[in-house]
């Protein structure tokens, strides 16, 4: 037999050394993650059998066995689902990416107590074993393979692998209990755990432990724990929010509580029934580039796929929950989901349920709505550009915060609140809340007392491209353009400057040349000296940061107006040496300082920073002679 040895990850090391030395109270959420696991396994099995028989014919009924024994302090979950192989073990269990680990590896903090609160939020599956037990052995075979394995480990920094000639196939993982976790090796105490987290579970769920009654004929007792009926078929009348909750901990591997819970069953020509939640924090993959939903579709209660993207939309990836068909066929394949009318039918309405859900929630429990926007605000707003018969609808819904204060605001909300003879929705764009706020292309909105919007997310930026109004009112970018702020009063005053502004502006147009499409007096400034907007016909500078981040951009970036500020101190200065003889050379440095000043206010850098900082020693070297 050979057996080889594996070094944990560095960042899995790191964790099972948490989970060595927990106490945290709850330790009994191994077992809902080791029964959930063996349930998964189960389904994968069953979903592998309908295009390939061979797979299951030996299977038998899927079911999950819990076998305890005092004698020798072990606990052994089993099930006679798809197995793993070599590969599998060394993926599964050795690395960081499985069972929401990285989620939970991102937040540990070095606190010991802070983090191991941590374990209740995310259970990090697997690993949750060694809170209670010193050593785990998991003896598996892949099905449609002969060759079996074992994968030990006491959690401290490696694990072995061996073969194993005599593994059945599925998966049993021995977890030898630790002295201060005994109570888990009490029959009632487990009972207990499985009917809590477990008794939705569909497939058998059996106990098995030593009979104390020495006369006994049977040496075992054997009794199946869970009561084992699809909660979504159950009547809603019967269903508890515990029971709820806990079915929500099993389908979506979370560990947080729903925010929100939509079931109903649909009758009809198509009937089906939906049980979803949507969960009150963001789950770890929600950004995933592969953007895949995670509802799971059964058809007459048995599973058959959690990889249906024609189920939902991606813009609702963070739902969680069942869709259970009565008109497809058991044998679908995925590809036969595929443009299958059925899907198409149930796959439209469930999501308009969903969207008039959330739409009764906006209007219903405001408080509510704005903690589900705050968390999945931006992944909705995703349909806005992609969904055209629903992107109207969800605009509407759409939060987002203003410079009128700190109350999320509706666009509805903000036409109600505009001012008399406006007609244009004013918006700034931005990569967070606080560099939108410091933005000094608001000085002149905020002085006019027009309110502007903050956008914020980064898909904002490509909705807008699909939705250049809103209720007949156009969206304007506050960083575009020229703004339509002019005020009778500023033009008589600047007329007294004009001389010395326009003679400023035709210096910074010499030293700046093409790295500016134009210098102009600014309408939106009222306190900061320099800004850069993008014209009329041009890509909006954040919508280009974005794209050059991405490496979506061909060619060099667009040349930027340069807007100064009439009023502003030092423009005043500067404007008064710039109709003096040989300002162009005298003011070389300070326009291209300009220039750099105006990037940094845009979050960008100075083209040349060595350069930068050069000019900007010269120029305190000068102002402490």
């Amino acid at each position: 037999m050979t057996t080889e040895k594996h070094g944990f990850e560095a960042e899995v090391s790191r964790l099972l050394h948490m989970m060595v030395h927990s106490v945290y109270s709850d330790r009994e959420i191994f077992l809902r993650e080791l029964i959930s696991n063996a349930s998964d396994a189960c389904d994968k099995l069953r979903y592998a059998g309908l295009t390939n028989a061979d797979l299951i014919k030996d299977a038998g009924e899927f079911a999950i066995d819990i076998r305890l024994d005092k004698d020798t302090k072990t606990l052994t979950v089993s099930d006679n689902g798809i197995g793993m192989n070599k590969d599998d073990l060394i993926s599964h269990l050795g690395t960081i990416a499985r069972s929401g680990t990285s989620a939970f590896m991102e937040n540990i903090s070095g606190d010991e107590k802070k983090d191991v609160n941590l374990i209740g939020q995310f259970g990090v599956g697997f690993y949750s074993v060694f809170m209670v037990a010193d050593k785990v052995e998991v003896l598996s075979r892949k099905a449609g393979e002969e060759q079996g394995y074992l994968w030990s480990s006491d959690g401290i920094g490696e694990y072995t692998i061996s073969d194993a000639e005599k593994a059945g196939p599925g998966t049993s993982i021995m977890l030898h209990i630790k002295d201060d976790a005994e109570e888990f090796l009490e029959v009632m105490r487990l009972k207990n755990i499985i009917k809590t987290y477990s008794d939705h579970v569909t497939l058998p769920i059996t106990l098995i432990s030593k009979n104390d009654d020495k006369d006994a004929e049977e040496k075992e007792t054997s009794e199946k724990v869970n009561d084992g009926t699809a909660l979504w078929a159950r009547p809603k009348t019967d269903i508890t929010d515990e029971q709820y909750k806990e079915f929500y901990h099993h389908v979506a591997h979370a560990y947080d509580d729903p925010g929100m819970t939509i079931h109903y069953r649909a009758e009809g020509m198509i009937e089906y029934t939906v049980l979803l939640f949507v969960p009150s924090q963001q789950p770890m993959d929600l950004f995933d580039p592969a953007r895949k939903t995670k509802v799971k579709l059964y058809v007459k209660r048995v599973f058959i796929t959690d990889d249906c993207e024609d189920l939902l939309p991606s813009y609702l990836r963070f739902i969680r929950g069942v869709v259970d068909s009565e008109d497809l066929p058991l044998n679908i394949s995925r590809e036969m989901l595929q443009n299958n009318p059925v899907m198409t039918t149930i796959s439209k309405a469930v999501t308009k349920r969903v969207l008039s859900e959330l739409e009764k929630k906006q209007k219903k429990d405001r408080e509510g709505y704005e903690k589900f926007w705050e968390s999945f605000g931006a992944v909705l707003k995703e349909g806005i550009y992609e969904d055209f018969e629903r992107r109207d609808q969800i605009l509407k819904m759409s939060l987002f915060n203003s410079t009128e204060g700190d109350d999320l605001t509706t666009l509805e909300d903000y036409v109600s609140r505009m001012n008399e003879g406006q007609d244009t929705i004013y918006y700034i764009t931005a990569d967070n809340l606080a560099a939108a706020k410091r933005s000094p292309q608001l000085e002149g909105f905020k002085a006019k007392g027009i309110e502007v919007l903050y956008f914020v997310d980064p898909v904002d930026e490509f909705w807008l491209q699909m939705m250049p109004e809103f209720d007949g009112k156009k969206l304007a970018s506050v960083t575009r353009g020229s703004a339509d702020l002019d005020d009778k009063k500023d033009d008589e005053k600047d007329q007294e400057n004009a001389p010395e502004l326009d003679a400023l502006i035709g210096v910074l147009k010499t030293n700046l040349g093409e790295a500016v499409k134009d210098v102009r007096k600014s309408n939106r400034l009222t306190d900061s000296a320099v800004c850069l907007v993008a014209d009329d016909n041009d890509m909006d500078m954040h919508m280009e940061r974005i794209l050059k981040m991405h490496n979506k951009l061909d060619g060099a970036a667009s040349a930027r107006v340069m807007e100064i500020n009439a009023e502003n101190g030092l423009i005043k200065a500067l404007a008064s040496q710039a109709a003096k003889d040989g300002s162009v050379d005298a003011l070389k440095d300070a326009s291209l300082m300009l220039l750099d000043q105006a990037r940094i206010i845009e979050g960008e850098v100075p083209e040349d920073p060595v350069a930068f900082a050069a000019r900007l020693s010269k120029v305190m070297e000068e102002s402490f002679k």
